[in-house]
């Protein structure tokens, strides 16, 4: 999988670094990333200087990762929870699209305690959508046999027509943290229909799928979509404060 994530994962925009550090309101000289998977997050913040920790489960993914990204980043290969205490080291704590991966039971403490006092919590990510809601309903026919839905659910239930949404829902009742904002960054991409076929293969509602149903799908998606379409892919990032003791 770690091959298909970064062919057809969408990458960062170059905003999304101006909105961290402009957040932070101070520079940005170490962080952490949860869940780094290829590195599409990592590489952002690395190649505008800041000294990268990526962790990840995943062996592939982080092979994969330092292929992709600047020779500085250190990698640790580790799931959030089994990370060393944390000692208050880093700047900036960060998780790209892998947050909801993690245990909510002290998520946030974990996170705290990576983090220097005044240190910032950052999570973005958002759903890759057709953008042409005729192509968007066909699509939806098509999969149906096989899936009601590929749509991520809110960890924590959140209702997609509330103004905050997760994680800044759970940030905003933590005692951890404090200064809890919601920043949009729109963004329309194209793509070929195989490209966004093959972005479908690494969602997780396919990927549970069994093998001859996920094939049987994909191909009835890709009969009905043109030969290039317009992706939705706005990112939503999540920004929090560690809170002063």
């Amino acid at each position: 999988m770690a091959e298909a994530y970064e062919r057809f994962r969408p990458g960062y925009p170059a905003d999304l670094f101006d909105v961290v550090t402009a957040y932070a309101g101070r520079p940005v000289l170490s962080a952490l990333e949860i869940g780094a998977g290829t590195g599409k997050a990592t590489r952002l913040l690395a190649r505008r200087g800041v000294a990268v920790t990526a962790t990840d489960p995943d062996g592939a993914m982080l092979a994969e990762l330092r292929r992709q990204v600047p020779a500085g980043v250190t990698t640790v290969q580790a799931a959030f929870e089994d990370l060393p205490p944390g000692d208050g080291t880093y700047g900036l704590v960060f998780a790209a699209a892998a947050l909801h991966w993690t245990d909510p039971a002290g998520r946030w403490e974990r996170v705290a305690r990576l983090l220097e006092p005044g240190g910032v919590f950052a999570s973005f990510g958002g759903p890759v959508q057709l953008a042409d809601p005729t192509v968007g309903e066909a699509v939806r026919v098509a999969r149906e046999p096989f899936l009601a839905s590929d749509d991520v659910p809110s960890p924590d239930g959140t209702p997609p027509e509330n103004d905050m949404q997760w994680p800044g829902t759970e940030l905003e009742r933590s005692e951890w943290f404090g200064d809890v904002r919601q920043v949009e960054i729109e963004r329309r991409l194209t793509m070929s229909a195989a490209d966004y076929v093959g972005h479908l293969s690494t969602v997780s509602a396919y990927l549970v799928l069994p093998p001859a149903d996920r094939e049987q799908v994909f191909q009835q998606i890709l009969r009905v979509l043109p030969d290039t379409v317009e992706i939705a892919a706005d990112v939503t990032a999540h920004l929090a404060r560690r809170a002063l003791p």
